[in-house]
């Protein structure tokens, strides 16, 4: 039964409440790190605290060496409001389902290993610092947060 589709949906609906904010399709929710590899990835801890100060740092690597803001935009939406681009898009890190499946230890994952079924390529250990990926994500857990 929870596999049809409108089930799903109906089922997001009441976790996320009224602050209901659905991927324009199912796919949001599935998991990028293998089956094999996903456990021990929901594990791994980000070391920093999110505060101001770490947020900080992580904005400005988005916004600079990292270059995440090309694809994922200033505000961290992806491409997805731009008519006429089709296929799999940058993820959009203001939805909040999105944001409270993955766990930082996947998020991670998929920084040092890339996104499989995506164009999202590895950036540890080539373009981010193992700490400057996890300040990274502090912020794009912000986004979250607006």
């Amino acid at each position: 039964m929870l596999g049809k589709p409108w089930v799903r949906h109906l089922l997001m609906l009441f976790v996320v409440g009224n602050s209901a904010v659905l991927a324009a399709d199912s796919s949001v929710l599935k998991p990028r790190v293998p089956p094999d590899q996903i456990e021990k990835a929901k594990t791994w801890r980000n070391p920093f605290p999110a505060t101001p100060d770490n947020i900080e740092k992580g904005r400005k690597i988005f916004h600079g060496k990292a270059f995440c803001v090309t694809c994922h935009g200033r505000d961290g939406k992806g491409l997805g409001n731009i008519p006429g681009l089709r296929g799999q898009l940058p993820r959009n890190f203001t939805d909040q389902a999105w944001q409270a499946a993955r766990t930082d230890g996947e998020l991670f994952w998929i920084l040092k290993n890339g996104s499989p079924g995506t164009d999202m390529a590895s950036f540890i250990p080539l373009v981010l610092t193992e700490e400057e990926a996890w300040q990274v994500l502090l912020y794009v857990r912000s986004f979250g947060r607006r």
